[in-house]
């Protein structure tokens, strides 16, 4: 029987950090006292009707059954009192955390700062792995810390620090520096003081930690073993092993995702299981008993989590795997749920943000599928299927289908072939991960044998990017979903539908019917439906949200490229649909993330030959593709790449731009470019905006389609719009963007000028393709 004793106070505990934390401190106060106050009488009362219970078996054993039915039900009610009285002590344990933290953070100097948005200068303490994401003009490191000196005070609270200066991806945690930034109130929910708008580069006061300098020199070491593999490979390599995906090709990462092969990249229970497996198995090759082996796996356990980082994932898996070998060392009988249940109360009593972290929550639900719904599927899918394969197939499912509901609530889609994935990706795991901690520890003193061991780490790795690519290149490879809660509830409610369905024989008939109807729809749509990209295409607006990337064909499989986007993975995507696998020149017209973050994507698989940038760059967009040769665009060049022809309208001379130069003049410096082949003409302009469009109206040739400069924004001339007397006008937006692209007189211009316009937030990828009397317009949605 499984023991389910734990569960019930291990939600409370959970369930009430969750809701308190958004609460005003007095009320979680309240709510904590109230609690305790009820759950102290329910104790007393169930302690006293329990001793009644079972007195009255005592001096009445003879009496006959109703007295002795009356004594158990007695003591069935005090049992039941008991346990309502112990979930809501952990309940009430949680939110007086909640309400002692929160009022930490939201008085004291650091949060008087945040309140009247202040600059300051502080010392904090890095407490986690700096991340960089995608941002306008150049990208955002995010990194937890921890405030300890603000101007006049000394400090304890956690803070979130949001730079632009890349010198922060170099901080490691437990290093303490100075800083100077805006300090504004968190948006919502969270135990922050403050958040930390940083300016500048930190100022190192002191080295990390010893055992912090330890945990960076062996991942260190790591990615210098795995520094002659192929470049995804040593992406991959180090975040399978210990977490740390600093040389993952954003490109790939998506891919990952979209094969439901993310959990891989994110050290979790897997990973633990596999290390306790091994150390443990090498302890019974050397001898060690039942009673010294545990000891030696919790130190390798410890040293594991200190070189990966105490994520929401290895903290959890760190938990469950010190249950279990406690419970090896004493010889109790180990059950999964009873472990989990007891990691989720420990660490959301420790640390309640942890209740709301989405990582935490995915970590525990695909191993609550794991130990609930696993062992039911494999023992069904035995009488079926061989066990090895039975296993694989109900794991894979069920660890699925536990987070399927978070993961719609994330991305708003439902992964299909990530059972499948997982199931072709498994047999690799195991070898990837045991000989890639080999050759972590053995690079700490030898890196050429570390180099040897890792070398088939990689092959392992090389399959599992393989199926990762291979998914996610499917057709239908995720199904959009409704996203957030109701996408959560809806998805949960199909699921209810289709288990009535399987269990009744008539609806699994009527179900099976109404999904080959659809089936053979789908494929007669597909078979009979324009194939994408559509014959003779010549340009193409890549769909890439709020940015721009545009694909001029040269050849089959060739492609001039003009710009990135701001998502490495969308372009790759985009290019991947066009089948081009060979880039002789690639156009970054200026230095803004939107148009040049997604640069990796585009190197993904493919050759670049040259790159061409605005001839007053400062060099950063040649920096985002070493070794590739950077040319400088001035207005009077052309390029000639088999039957296109590029001619070059601006820049004209001026000064190189630095950091300090504002988006408009960055704007203004974008390379336009005319397209020309046979039968096709387009003017792609950037995002100059309305100076630099006046300064270049006289030069402005008629063409068959405009690129809408700046994504429509409000600042167009007039003048240069209608110079080019386009039939067409494609603006690049993404949809519900910030900015307010494209404006509404932007688009009533165009209108009035009688040109088309198409945008790729409405209407996806935008091809344009030559005909017989001209051009047409085919959008891939």
């Amino acid at each position: 029987m499984t023991d389910l004793r734990l569960l019930a106070p291990a939600l409370a505990t959970w369930l009430a950090a969750a809701v308190t934390i958004a609460l005003p401190p007095p009320v979680t106060y309240a709510i904590a006292a109230t609690t305790t106050l009820t759950a102290l009488y329910l104790l007393a009362a169930g302690g006293g009707v329990a001793r009644k219970g079972r007195l009255s078996r005592v001096l009445e054993p003879e009496a006959g059954a109703p007295s002795g039915r009356l004594g158990g039900r007695q003591g069935v009610t005090g049992a039941r009192r008991r346990l309502v009285g112990v979930v809501l002590v952990c309940a009430a344990a949680s939110a007086a955390g909640v309400a002692l933290r929160a009022t930490a953070v939201g008085t004291g100097p650091v949060r008087d700062l945040a309140g009247e948005g202040r600059f300051a200068t502080a010392e904090v303490v890095v407490t986690g792995d700096p991340r960089a994401k995608p941002g306008k003009g150049r990208p955002l490191i995010i990194l937890r810390g921890r405030a300890e000196v603000v101007p006049r005070a000394e400090v304890r609270v956690p803070v979130l620090l949001i730079a632009d200066d890349t010198r922060w991806l170099r901080m490691v945690p437990s290093q303490r520096v100075r800083l100077h930034g805006r300090f504004v109130l968190p948006e919502g929910a969270d135990l922050l003081a403050a958040v930390v708008i940083v300016r500048g580069p930190p100022t190192v006061l002191g080295p990390p930690s010893r055992m912090q300098r330890a945990a960076e020199h062996v991942r260190a070491r790591l990615r210098a073993a795995v520094a002659r593999l192929p470049p995804d490979q040593r992406g991959v390599l180090p975040g399978m092993v210990v977490g740390d995906t600093s040389g993952l090709d954003p490109a790939l990462a998506e891919e990952f995702r979209a094969a439901g092969l993310t959990h891989l990249m994110v050290v979790s229970g897997a990973n633990l299981a596999i290390v306790i497996g091994a150390v443990l198995g090498l302890c019974r090759l050397l001898g060690l008993g039942r009673r010294r082996a545990p000891p030696v796996a919790v130190v390798a356990v410890l040293a594991f989590v200190l070189v990966a980082r105490p994520e929401p994932s290895v903290l959890r898996a760190t938990v469950m795997g010190l249950i279990g070998l406690l419970a090896l060392v004493t010889g109790r009988q180990r059950q999964g749920i009873p472990a989990l249940a007891a990691a989720v109360l420990l660490l959301v009593l420790i640390d309640p943000a942890l209740a709301r972290s989405y990582g935490f929550t995915l970590s525990v639900l695909a191993t609550a599928g794991l130990l609930v719904l696993a062992p039911r599927w494999r023992e069904r899918l035995a009488r079926r299927l061989p066990g090895p394969l039975a296993d694989a197939l109900a794991v894979a499912a069920a660890a699925q289908v536990a987070v399927s509901p978070v993961l719609v609530m994330l991305s708003g889609e439902i992964g299909v072939v990530a059972v499948f994935a997982n199931l072709l990706a498994a047999p690799a795991v195991a070898p990837a991960t045991l000989l890639g901690a080999l050759g972590a520890v053995t690079a700490l003193f030898s890196l050429p044998l570390a180099q040897g061991i890792v070398w088939p780490a990689g092959l392992a790795v090389g399959w599992i990017i393989r199926v990762a690519r291979t998914a996610a290149a499917l057709p239908y490879a995720t199904i959009p979903w409704t996203g957030g809660g109701l996408g959560a509830m809806t998805l949960l409610l199909a699921a209810g539908i289709a288990l009535l369905i399987l269990r009744s024989r008539p609806l699994r008939l009527l179900a099976a019917a109404v999904m080959t109807g659809i089936m053979a729809a789908v494929i007669a749509m597909r078979v009979t439906a324009p194939g994408w990209p559509p014959p003779g295409w010549q340009m193409v607006a890549c769909d890439v949200g709020q940015g721009d990337a545009l694909v001029l064909s040269t050849a089959p499989a060739q492609a001039v490229v003009v710009d990135t986007g701001p998502d490495p993975a969308l372009v790759d995507r985009c290019l991947r649909r066009l089948a081009v696998k060979d880039v002789p020149l690639l156009v970054l017209t200026h230095p803004h993330a939107d148009h040049i973050n997604g640069t990796s994507g585009v190197r993904n698989g493919r050759q670049v030959h040259a790159i061409l940038t605005t001839s007053r760059t400062s060099g950063r967009e040649a920096r985002l593709a070493p070794g590739v040769r950077a040319h400088h665009a001035r207005a009077g060049q052309q390029w000639r790449i088999g039957g296109l022809t590029l001619s070059v309208l601006a820049p004209r001379t001026g000064p190189a731009l630095t950091p300090a130069d504002g988006g408009t003049t960055i704007n203004n410096a974008s390379v336009v470019v005319v397209a020309r082949s046979p039968g096709f003409s387009a003017l792609l302009a950037g995002d100059i905006e309305e100076e630099a469009q006046r300064a270049l109206v006289t030069t402005v040739p008629h063409v068959q389609v405009l690129k809408v400069p700046h994504h429509g924004a409000r600042g167009q001339d007039p003048g240069f719009l209608a110079a080019a007397r386009s039939s067409v006008s494609l603006i690049s937006v993404g949809e519900g963007n910030d900015y307010g692209h494209p404006s509404p007189a932007t688009v009533r211009l165009l209108q009035r000028l009688g040109t088309r316009i198409h945008r790729t937030d409405q209407e996806g990828d935008i091809a344009i393709t030559r005909t017989r009397t001209g051009i047409a317009v085919v959008p891939r949605h």
